[in-house]
């Protein structure tokens, strides 16, 4: 199953989730009604009398689910950062000097380089000793990846790494959008519950009445627990296949089973294993967890049994191994950091290819990548992270720094074009950056490695959303006018630009972009062919070359249409009326969109780094992120 694939298989569990939230919505309504029948039943006169009365029970339990799921997806508008801190978890500085978090934050940005996605926010349940992490967000621009400490003092590098990997998968494939949605539609169901919960626990005071109130409340336990068994079953039934999807997508990546299998070893042989010590925390967010946070079972552990996780990893592994682990570890507790050491140091990367160099690919080869990074991807996305000046990492993980940086990479080649540039930048954000981003374009990015520059850009990405809103509106005025200072932008600037906007934007309102999209290609034709005749004249100076491209790519996309080259006269700038229409694809019309991309930029069957670049950028526009690496082997 590739990107795509897993992308429409959770718009599918969308459906089926909305579906089986108003399945159990009606079980819950019944039951209030039969219960008021029961209860009030008798001292009601007449069938209209009853029918008023069941109409007013089932429309005040519609009101507290629907009101209860409005809430709390109103208080998961944030997205990853909000799920994160209503867990308690603290976030983790980037430029942290603490060891441990320095290890944790190394292996989440090699990932993220190689998965061609912004690097998440990173946080850490401090007070959990269990072995446990989770990704929330709507979208790769919201997200944040949490892990407790537990995870951090007992795992090694190589166990962390595929943990994290796991979580990247939930990243990529669109199962973190699921479930933070699922929060938010679970709590309007279990609203009953809850408040017959508190009710019982702060209602026994009520005078005359306290006895009617305890009843009522009685009664609300009782009923919302249809809510709490359905909120369990869904939750169940959607998370368990999904784990082992993310499993296998880890050892993918990270081309080595030792590193996750050896985690869930851990869970499984440490007393403290993967619960939490927040019950009700847990409950609320244990479809999303790496391993199970609550002691559950059957039909509604929302994980696969551990045992079957490892074997499908390891095949000669038995409970009595595990056994045995706990045993000995009973003794005396695994420590990561040691066994780091014990591991050594891993090879050296190997080198970023040459700006002359050419690789051959195919469509059906890059659609294979999308969102599916593998263990080369890894290596080369070490070499990125070492090619990087210590001085550049520096900026991108400093408040003042990450601006002008990220400036700095959109200044033009064309002295006059940068001039105007220049201009709008000290006009919106002040002298003193753009003094600064000049500075850093001329002694530093000017000649940065193409295949650095998306890298580097997400790296800063964490830093620069922590800026107030203000300053970031600010920060999009400069950027929006910088990719439109000349008519002469080059592609490149004006996709990294609008690659940069849009992650900004979905960030600041994560919940307001956070959707799948439904259109087919037919649908989008006059934008498919903007977007093929921008990409065909950019890599080609001669005409008939480029019409061949176009032609090329549109041969995959609209076979039967008819759809002249028609180079649009206002250039790059043309690409403004199409991400809308393109990025609204539902995830199997992506796939083809993204054929048709490549076939247009490597018609003659190679692709320069710079093209492979250009072609990342593009795919991360429209949300179809490429790991660093086209080759392959």
């Amino acid at each position: 199953m590739n990107f795509f694939e897993h992308q429409a298989k959770a718009r599918s569990s969308s459906t089926r989730m909305v579906v089986l939230f108003a399945l159990a919505a009606g079980g819950i309504v019944l039951a209030v009604d039969l219960a008021v029948l029961v209860l009030l039943g008798t001292q009601v006169e007449g069938v209209g009398g009853i029918a008023v009365l069941l109409f007013i029970a089932t429309v005040g339990t519609l009101l507290v689910i629907g009101l209860g799921s409005m809430y709390r997806m109103a208080s998961l508008r944030g997205g990853g950062e909000s799920v994160a801190l209503q867990m308690g978890a603290t976030e983790v500085p980037a430029n942290t000097a603490d060891f441990q978090l320095r290890r944790l934050r190394n292996v989440v940005e090699e990932i993220a380089i190689a998965s061609g996605v912004p690097v998440p926010k990173l946080y850490v349940m401090e007070h959990e000793a269990a072995i446990n992490a989770f990704a929330a967000g709507y979208s790769p621009s919201d997200a944040a990846i949490a892990v407790t400490r537990g995870a951090l003092d007992r795992l090694n590098r190589n166990e962390l790494q595929g943990v994290i990997a796991h979580e990247f998968s939930h990243i990529l494939n669109g199962d973190m959008r699921l479930n933070i949605r699922l929060m938010g539609t679970l709590f309007g169901i279990m609203m009953l519950s809850i408040i017959g919960q508190r009710v019982l626990i702060y209602g026994r005071g009520g005078g005359k009445n306290g006895g009617a109130i305890l009843g009522v409340a009685l009664v609300a336990l009782i009923v919302g627990s249809i809510g709490a068994f359905f909120g369990r079953m869904i939750k169940a039934g959607v998370s368990r296949q999904r784990e082992l999807l993310a499993d296998a997508s880890a050892v993918q990546f990270t081309r080595q089973t030792e590193g996750l299998a050896g985690a869930l070893k851990k869970i499984g042989g440490l007393h403290e294993g993967s619960q939490l010590t927040d019950k009700a925390k847990a409950e609320e967010v244990s479809h999303m967890l790496f391993g199970e946070g609550l002691s559950m079972s059957g039909l509604f552990a929302t994980h696969p049994p551990l045992v079957e996780r490892i074997r499908l990893l390891d095949p000669s592994f038995n409970e009595q191994q595990l056994q045995q682990l706990a045993t000995r570890w009973m003794a005396a507790p695994p420590d990561g950091m040691q066994e780091d050491l014990a591991l050594g140091l891993a090879a050296a990367p190997p080198p970023l290819p040459p700006l002359a160099r050419e690789i051959s690919v195919t469509p059906p080869m890059i659609v294979a990548q999308v969102g599916l990074p593998a263990e080369d991807d890894y290596r080369r996305a070490d070499s990125i992270a070492q090619s990087l000046a210590p001085e550049l990492r520096q900026l991108a993980a400093q408040r003042e720094g990450v601006m002008p940086l990220l400036l700095g990479l959109l200044v033009d080649d064309n002295p006059a074009i940068a001039a105007n540039q220049r201009i709008e930048v000290a006009a919106r954000l002040g002298e003193a950056i753009a003094t600064q981003a000049w500075s850093l374009r001329t002694q530093q990015l000017a000649s940065l490695h193409p295949m650095l520059r998306l890298p580097l850009a997400s790296l800063a990405f964490p830093v620069l959303r922590l800026r107030p809103r203000l300053e970031l509106d600010a920060f999009l005025a400069a950027v929006h006018a910088m990719v439109h200072a000349d008519g002469k932008v080059s592609l490149f600037e004006y996709c990294l630009g609008k690659l940069l906007e849009v992650q900004v934007r979905e960030s600041l309102d994560p919940a307001r972009y956070a959707r799948f999209g439904r259109r087919k290609p037919g649908n989008v034709k006059q934008e498919f062919a903007t977007l093929l005749a921008v990409v065909a004249q950019s890599g080609n100076d001669d005409p008939t070359t480029a019409q061949h491209a176009y032609l090329s790519g549109l041969q995959r996309v609209l076979p039967r249409d008819h759809l002249p080259y028609a180079p649009p006269p206002e250039g790059v700038l043309a690409l403004e009326s199409v991400w809308e229409g393109l990025d609204a694809l539902d995830p199997l019309a992506k796939q083809v969109m993204v054929e048709a991309i490549t076939a247009a930029i490597s018609h003659d069957g190679r692709v320069s780094v710079t093209e492979s670049e250009l072609l990342r950028t593009i795919c991360g526009v429209l949300h179809c992120p490429l790991p660093a690496m086209l080759e392959r082997g």
